[in-house]
């Protein structure tokens, strides 16, 4: 399975001139972005982050400028028109790319649990992944008892004012039962800023549907104008992960959270320092 190309973005100089093409980029939702990156990473715990399609691109660039980039990655994959079904050629040929994402069942009964993060509107994207993972861990036989204590998703929601009656995304699916109390977790972002992420930021890459799973096209790199500017922006977010006022930033926020009372958090902010 073809994975869409993407420019290295912490070694910029290999860019060449194409940043003076994008222009200076606006980061107007910088703050809100690093307040969310610090409870993404607290909140998933001490784990491997699994960044799935392009919504929360700008929190897997923000990350990639800080000591925990060894604890990220990608998974540029989208599940859009797929509710008809998988065929087995689509399941054998997402298993393998899951695989080499290091997302076997074998891989998800060892190591550090590893933690799926996205935008969150229905679920949906969450609700194809984990439906493939568990019927796959089970083909392989794989013990889930192991496996449940070690899958996390952390989705990251439209803020909203704390009531009973607010919409839950996870309540209207029966599968996050299967796993522990802390399988599925939310975030929240205030509306512009989800919004723009979710449905407005020009990206680095294309969306990876189905269509393009087999695409070979899908690896060479683009060069519109949309591209060039989303490049500009991924590089000018993963510089303030690097700055000293967005590190500072970024502990501040993470000394807020209740996973300060253990030790990888407070090992990760000495190394932020």
């Amino acid at each position: 399975m073809n994975r869409p190309y993407r420019w290295d973005l912490v070694r910029p100089d290999q860019l060449g001139t194409l940043l003076e093409r994008a222009g200076e980029p606006w980061l107007w939702f910088l703050d809100e972005l690093i307040e969310c990156a610090a409870k993404v990473v607290a909140r998933a715990g001490d784990a491997d982050l699994y960044f799935v399609g392009r919504s929360a691109d700008s929190v897997h660039d923000l990350l990639s400028g800080t000591p925990w980039r060894e604890r990220i990655h990608q998974l540029p994959l989208s599940f859009a028109g797929v509710r008809s079904g998988l065929s087995e050629s689509d399941v054998d040929t997402l298993r393998g790319y899951l695989a080499s994402a290091g997302l076997s069942p074998h891989d998800l009964a060892r190591g550090r649990p590893k933690v799926f993060v996205d935008l969150v509107h229905s679920g949906q994207t969450f609700t194809e992944l984990y439906g493939l993972l568990r019927k796959w861990i089970d083909d392989e036989r794989e013990a889930w008892s192991i496996v449940r204590g070690r899958l996390r998703f952390l989705g990251i929601t439209v803020r909203e004012r704390t009531t009973p009656s607010a919409f839950r995304w996870q309540q209207h699916f029966d599968w996050p039962a299967d796993l522990p109390a802390n399988g599925v977790r939310n975030i929240s972002l205030a509306w512009p800023v989800w919004h723009y992420f979710g449905d407005r930021q020009e990206k680095l890459t294309a969306s990876f549907p189905r269509p393009r799973w087999s695409d070979e096209n899908g690896r060479a790199p683009e060069h519109s104008e949309e591209r060039l500017r989303g490049l500009a922006e991924a590089v000018a977010i993963v510089e303030a992960g690097r700055s000293k006022a967005g590190r500072d930033l970024l502990v501040r926020h993470l000394r807020k959270e209740p996973a300060m009372a253990e030790s990888w958090l407070r090992t990760l902010i000495t190394r932020l320092r």
